[in-house]
């Protein structure tokens, strides 16, 4: 006890941040709960909260204080809160040498050697394959988006509820353009709630399961152990891999997300590549259940996909200044995923999002609805014919990617729609399945976009990825039209 009370002092930085930090605490009149030390360290490490609290508190006081945290940034490449966090960890390991001691042979257990193994890049990437087959292609997109989205959709959407609704609106409604907003095929119970309820709620279910039973292991932060390497090369670090895992289960909460990432320049290259490349949960479970019947085409796009989310990446990192990223992490031990908290973790996060999507869904079929008897609806899908005609897709694909704008999943769901009728080949499968993947983020995710990057960074994201998706789509359908690999 004495050993530790003698340890017990306040970490010491060095000069570079111990001098302005003492100018700091002098220039704080004001008193808080926190030592004037804490408040000034929590400023330098761009806290927002004790930041309004500071100003609210110290008034025209505080403008000289926020000078001293600006200098003492621009002296060091890396975010003040990574230099002072690396010091505390420094020192902590200094007293943990000081008063632990360790045995002479440390034998290391099974969790541990797994843990290693799955950080090895050698051994790591084929468990995360391993991880990426069975949990998402097999459980998430035959089980769910066709096992179950086959149930939902054929069965008790296709046999009972919408013939049920149609008869009912058709009985009781005597106007056409009323039945319209209700039933036929761009009700809002016969399409936006069949598209909410049979199509995504499966899927996004489905994955969310997996996406808990991964979390509670504790196998993400090793995964972004795993890929740090490989995305320092595209501007970010390891830490990236939060943001971008949450985005394959919804774009915009993980463009949010991009908060945890340490620089500007790393958010902005994050949110490029969520809008771009990342499909959510459901999209991607309807992609997965429509290319399942065709390896080769979903191979293809799969791996442009990829390609393009490193390329875009690699490109973004060159043309924006900035340091390499920094990153560290906490590892937590591994082990077995608790049954209640997957539970509850899926529960929560089905909750949230069919409470997002739903609504959405209803405004979506009422837009459609408008456009229709307005005629705008009908302008709209003739002005993208020739786009969607100039990457080897029918003029009803037009359809697609106007549903694409309202919300991600129902554009894919829409070409779910669409491929069930057969009329799509092989390769216009895998041209459909890229460029919708590629094209421009939804209403919601935009709407995020603009309030964590600001109005022009958001729309030049936009501008940037509707002809590139485009593009990427035109010279894909070149290229396998040539090649003749697919049906």
């Amino acid at each position: 006890m004495n050993l530790l009370k003698s340890e017990a002092r306040k970490v010491r930085y060095d000069e570079t941040i111990e001098s302005p930090l003492e100018k700091i605490e002098a220039l704080l009149k004001s008193d808080y709960l926190l030592s004037k030390r804490a408040i000034g360290l929590l400023l330098l490490q761009g806290d927002t909260e004790i930041q309004n609290l500071v100003k609210e508190r110290e008034g025209e006081n505080y403008k000289p204080i926020e000078e001293v945290a600006k200098e003492i940034q621009s002296r060091y490449r890396y975010p003040l809160n990574y230099v002072i966090t690396k010091s505390r960890y420094e020192e902590a390991d200094k007293i943990t040498a000081r008063v632990l001691t360790l045995p002479l042979e440390f034998k290391i257990s099974f969790s541990e050697r797994l843990s290693r193994i799955m950080m090895n890049p050698i051994t790591g990437i084929p468990i995360l394959f391993i991880i990426l087959y069975f949990g998402l292609y097999q459980f998430v997109g035959v089980f769910g988006a066709q096992v179950l989205v086959n149930f939902f959709e054929n069965v008790i959407f296709g046999e009972y509820i919408n013939p049920f609704i149609n008869n009912i609106v058709a009985k009781y409604i005597p106007y056409i353009l009323i039945q319209g907003l209700f039933a036929g095929d761009y009700g809002i119970i016969t399409l936006g709630v069949r598209y909410a309820v049979a199509l995504i709620l499966p899927i996004v279910s489905t994955f969310f399961i997996a996406f808990s039973i991964m979390e509670d292991t504790g196998y993400f932060p090793r995964l972004a152990m795993l890929i740090d390497r490989l995305f320092k090369s595209i501007g970010l670090s390891g830490r990236a891999v939060i943001p971008m895992v949450l985005g394959f289960g919804c774009d915009t909460m993980a463009t949010m997300v991009t908060r945890v990432l340490e620089t500007k320049r790393e958010k902005v290259i994050a949110t490029l590549l969520l809008a771009l490349a990342i499909p959510c949960s459901a999209q991607l479970g309807v992609i997965l259940a429509i290319l399942s019947s065709n390896p080769k085409a979903f191979w293809i796009w799969a791996v442009v996909v990829i390609l393009i989310f490193l390329a875009v990446g690699y490109l973004t990192s060159k043309i924006m200044p900035g340091e390499k990223p920094s990153f560290y992490m906490e590892i937590p031990p591994l082990r077995m995923p608790i049954l209640s908290n997957v539970l509850t973790k899926t529960y929560t996060r089905v909750e949230w999002y069919f409470m997002e999507v739903f609504p959405l869904f209803i405004l979506a079929s009422i837009l459609i609805w408008m456009g229709q008897i307005t005629g705008l609806f009908n302008l709209i899908v003739k002005s993208l014919e020739p786009l969607v005609n100039s990457i080897g897709l029918p003029d009803k694909a037009a359809l697609v990617f106007l549903f694409g704008f309202f919300r991600r999943d129902y554009g894919a769901a829409g070409l779910y729609d669409l491929q069930q009728t057969g009329i799509l080949s092989g390769v216009q499968l895998a041209v459909s399945a890229v460029t919708l993947t590629l094209f421009v983020p939804c209403i919601a995710q935009f709407s995020m976009m603009v309030k964590e990057r600001g109005i022009k960074t958001a729309i030049g994201i936009a501008l940037f990825i509707f002809p590139f998706a485009f593009l990427i789509g035109f010279m894909l359908n070149i290229i396998l039209t040539t090649i003749a690999v697919l049906t």
